[in-house]
């Protein structure tokens, strides 16, 4: 494999230095979070190779929600590991495969290096980022061996209902493929959840995360579901050569949180809704941007106006270095420099209020 650095994780803000910004409104997850705000310790705990399919207790926690099994479970260092897994144990050179775009930039480029060839499903602003079902079909031929979804979507925050889910995974089993479901953002609906793809057929893959709904980016969880053993064999031992066991003790701060979590999620969930309204009142009440509204996710993906005559690099410059306001920017997702991606629960209100402003600011400071 011939890995190529992504643009989104060569101007992270960490690289960047966080002391350079003021207000960082390029984070898709909620602000990161203290152990010593979380009641949890790991004092007692004993420093050894941990379960290879991850910790039991974890496993059965995440297990239980959703009428599954533990061992329909495999933990892993954070999505990013899980999409890694899946790819590579799906995909080899000159597969077939079909991913949503935007997209997480992992769920791209791990199959791009792969060498499989990639069919687009385009999702448009002027069509509401709205998928098309038809669209989707017409790109799956009997060669595809994956087709991958994000939902709430990253970085638009758009959703879909149930019955479109069920019309993917019937399309799905017609056709003979697997389905990726990433569900990182699904705590953070704003409109009823989804259930959990996987347990509505063994063709569906769901990876989810400790990072984006609940802030805990540092410890690197993140987990894997399907029914499909022989699938979940394949990814295990995908893990075993990669990294073995996962860290214990992020396992236990995770399993310690999730033990916890409607205590601890309540405060982030009211956390998420009142800056989305901070950001749905100031998008209502200016004329140079333009908007999908999101329906979940703590993250959106407007476009300055059409109409606004700009050159967008300078615009980012300008943003950044007088500014000091950081957003995410849209080659981050293979996208006009119009386009931009907004956390809006990393930093505090106040600082999303002032970020926001300042990309007007911005946008007429170059404009011509």
């Amino acid at each position: 494999m011939k890995y190529k650095r992504m643009p989104i994780e060569i101007e992270a803000p960490e690289g960047y230095g966080y002391e350079n910004i003021d207000c960082n409104l390029s984070e898709s997850s909620f602000t990161d979070q203290r152990i010593k705000n979380l009641g949890i310790d790991i004092s007692e705990l004993l420093l050894y190779y941990g379960d290879h399919l991850g910790k039991p207790e974890l496993r059965e926690l995440l297990s239980s929600e959703i009428s599954f099994q533990p061992d329909d479970v495999l933990i892993t260092s954070g999505a990013a590991s899980a999409l890694f897994i899946i790819a590579t144990s799906l995909l080899e050179t000159g597969d077939h495969v079909v991913i949503a775009k935007s997209n997480y930039a992992t769920n791209i480029e791990t199959p791009r290096t792969l060498g499989a060839n990639i069919s687009y499903l385009k999702m448009s602003f002027d069509e509401g980022y709205n998928l098309d079902l038809n669209e989707l079909e017409k790109l799956i031929t009997n060669k595809t061996k994956l087709v991958s979804l994000t939902y709430p979507h990253n970085p638009t925050g758009v959703h879909i209902d149930q019955e479109t889910l069920m019309a993917i995974i019937d399309l799905i089993e017609k056709k003979g493929t697997y389905l990726l479901m990433d569900e990182t953002y699904r705590d953070m609906s704003f409109v009823p959840k989804l259930p959990v793809a996987a347990t509505l057929s063994d063709s569906v893959i769901s990876v989810s995360s400790m990072s984006k709904s609940y802030g805990l980016p540092g410890i690197r969880i993140g987990w894997i579901l399907s029914k499909n053993k022989k699938l979940m064999e394949t990814f295990l031992a995908a893990k075993e050569q990669i990294f073995i066991t996962n860290s214990i003790v992020d396992e236990e701060i995770a399993y310690q949180y999730l033990t916890n979590k409607e205590q601890h999620f309540t405060s982030v969930k009211d956390t998420i809704l009142k800056n989305f309204k901070v950001l749905k009142n100031f998008m209502e009440n200016q004329k140079l941007l333009e908007w999908i509204e999101p329906q979940g996710g703590c993250v959106c993906f407007p476009r300055i106006k059409l109409d606004v005559d700009l050159n967008t690099e300078r615009f980012h410059e300008v943003l950044l270095n007088e500014y000091a306001t950081y957003v995410g920017k849209g080659h981050w997702f293979e996208e006009d420099g119009r386009y931009m991606r907004i956390g809006y629960s990393w930093d505090k209100t106040e600082k999303l209020q002032k970020g926001l402003n300042n990309i007007l600011k911005a946008i007429e400071d170059v404009r011509r």
